[in-house]
Protein backbone atom coordinates (compact mmCIF):
# COMPACT_ATOMS: atom_id res chain seq x y z
CA UNK A 1 0.00 0.00 0.00
CA UNK A 2 0.88 3.81 -0.73
CA UNK A 3 0.06 6.52 0.98
CA UNK A 4 -0.45 10.28 -0.85
CA UNK A 5 -1.35 13.62 1.41
CA UNK A 6 -3.36 15.96 -0.47
CA UNK A 7 -2.44 19.47 0.97
CA UNK A 8 -4.25 22.77 0.63
CA UNK A 9 -4.45 24.57 -1.50
CA UNK A 10 -4.44 21.61 -4.06
CA UNK A 11 -5.49 23.48 -7.29
CA UNK A 12 -4.69 25.66 -9.48
CA UNK A 13 -5.09 29.25 -9.97
CA UNK A 14 -7.84 30.45 -11.54
CA UNK A 15 -9.62 33.71 -12.89
CA UNK A 16 -12.98 33.89 -11.48
CA UNK A 17 -16.11 34.87 -13.75
CA UNK A 18 -14.32 33.22 -16.94
CA UNK A 19 -14.58 30.30 -18.58
CA UNK A 20 -12.36 27.18 -17.58
CA UNK A 21 -9.79 25.53 -20.30
CA UNK A 22 -10.19 21.58 -20.15
CA UNK A 23 -7.33 19.41 -21.52
CA UNK A 24 -8.78 16.52 -23.65
CA UNK A 25 -7.20 12.70 -22.89
CA UNK A 26 -6.52 13.63 -19.59
CA UNK A 27 -6.95 11.15 -16.84
CA UNK A 28 -7.32 13.72 -14.03
CA UNK A 29 -7.40 17.80 -14.04
CA UNK A 30 -8.32 19.40 -11.35
CA UNK A 31 -9.96 23.17 -12.25
CA UNK A 32 -10.69 25.06 -9.20
CA UNK A 33 -11.22 25.01 -5.52
CA UNK A 34 -12.17 26.93 -2.48
CA UNK A 35 -9.06 26.68 0.17
CA UNK A 36 -9.35 24.54 2.79
CA UNK A 37 -12.97 23.37 1.68
CA UNK A 38 -13.22 21.83 -1.79
CA UNK A 39 -11.87 21.13 -5.38
CA UNK A 40 -13.55 20.40 -8.47
CA UNK A 41 -12.21 18.67 -11.24
CA UNK A 42 -12.82 16.12 -14.49
CA UNK A 43 -12.13 12.76 -14.14
CA UNK A 44 -11.71 10.85 -17.76
CA UNK A 45 -10.19 7.34 -17.05
CA UNK A 46 -7.12 5.86 -19.25
CA UNK A 47 -8.35 2.20 -18.77
CA UNK A 48 -10.63 0.55 -21.57
CA UNK A 49 -11.79 -2.22 -19.37
CA UNK A 50 -12.10 -3.37 -15.61
CA UNK A 51 -9.63 -5.90 -16.13
CA UNK A 52 -6.80 -3.51 -16.54
CA UNK A 53 -6.99 -2.43 -12.92
CA UNK A 54 -4.67 -3.06 -10.69
CA UNK A 55 -4.84 -0.87 -7.80
CA UNK A 56 -7.80 0.64 -6.07
CA UNK A 57 -7.77 4.18 -4.31
CA UNK A 58 -9.45 5.39 -0.68
CA UNK A 59 -9.72 9.17 0.26
CA UNK A 60 -10.49 9.85 4.27
CA UNK A 61 -13.17 11.88 2.92
CA UNK A 62 -16.71 11.43 0.40
CA UNK A 63 -15.78 12.13 -3.51
CA UNK A 64 -18.64 13.30 -5.62
CA UNK A 65 -18.79 11.66 -9.10
CA UNK A 66 -21.11 12.70 -11.45
CA UNK A 67 -20.95 11.22 -15.64
CA UNK A 68 -21.36 14.25 -18.05
CA UNK A 69 -20.22 12.54 -21.43
CA UNK A 70 -19.48 9.29 -22.43
CA UNK A 71 -19.41 6.27 -20.42
CA UNK A 72 -17.56 5.57 -16.99
CA UNK A 73 -17.58 3.02 -14.94
CA UNK A 74 -16.48 2.58 -10.98
CA UNK A 75 -14.76 -0.57 -9.31
CA UNK A 76 -16.15 -0.13 -5.71
CA UNK A 77 -14.70 -2.43 -3.63
CA UNK A 78 -16.05 -2.50 0.34
CA UNK A 79 -17.25 -4.58 3.13
CA UNK A 80 -19.73 -6.07 0.72
CA UNK A 81 -16.78 -7.15 -1.87
CA UNK A 82 -16.38 -5.97 -5.10
CA UNK A 83 -18.91 -4.70 -7.73
CA UNK A 84 -19.12 -2.18 -11.33
CA UNK A 85 -21.32 0.77 -10.96
CA UNK A 86 -21.82 2.33 -14.23
CA UNK A 87 -22.12 5.99 -14.10
CA UNK A 88 -25.82 7.50 -15.20
CA UNK A 89 -25.39 11.13 -17.20
CA UNK A 90 -25.98 13.83 -14.99
CA UNK A 91 -26.88 11.15 -11.59
CA UNK A 92 -24.34 12.02 -8.90
CA UNK A 93 -22.80 9.21 -6.52
CA UNK A 94 -20.67 9.85 -3.71
CA UNK A 95 -18.40 7.39 -3.33
CA UNK A 96 -16.70 6.61 -0.11
CA UNK A 97 -15.34 2.73 -0.61
CA UNK A 98 -11.95 1.94 -2.65
CA UNK A 99 -12.28 2.69 -6.25
CA UNK A 100 -10.72 3.18 -10.21
CA UNK A 101 -12.79 3.90 -12.79
CA UNK A 102 -12.70 2.69 -16.59
CA UNK A 103 -14.05 3.83 -20.26
CA UNK A 104 -16.11 0.93 -21.62
CA UNK A 105 -15.75 2.68 -25.30
CA UNK A 106 -12.02 2.82 -24.65
CA UNK A 107 -9.74 5.23 -22.83
CA UNK A 108 -10.35 9.05 -22.12
CA UNK A 109 -13.70 8.39 -24.01
CA UNK A 110 -15.95 9.44 -20.69
CA UNK A 111 -15.83 11.88 -18.44
CA UNK A 112 -17.07 12.57 -14.65
CA UNK A 113 -16.87 15.87 -13.16
CA UNK A 114 -15.26 14.87 -8.77
CA UNK A 115 -16.01 17.46 -6.09
CA UNK A 116 -13.63 16.47 -3.21
CA UNK A 117 -12.29 18.12 -0.76
CA UNK A 118 -9.75 20.09 -0.58
CA UNK A 119 -6.59 18.46 1.54
CA UNK A 120 -7.18 14.47 2.08
CA UNK A 121 -5.25 11.39 2.56
CA UNK A 122 -5.77 8.81 -0.42
CA UNK A 123 -4.02 4.75 0.26
CA UNK A 124 -3.80 3.29 -2.95
CA UNK A 125 -3.58 -0.47 -2.94
CA UNK A 126 -3.91 -3.38 -5.10
CA UNK A 127 -6.75 -4.94 -6.55
CA UNK A 128 -7.83 -8.35 -5.29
Amino acid sequence: MRIVHTTAPSFPEATPNTLLSLLPKERWQVLCGDTGHWRCGFYAPEFGGAEEISELEWHDCPELFMLVQGRVSLVLHDEQGERIQELEPLKPILVTARHAGFCPDGPHSGLCIVIERDAFKTEYTPRG
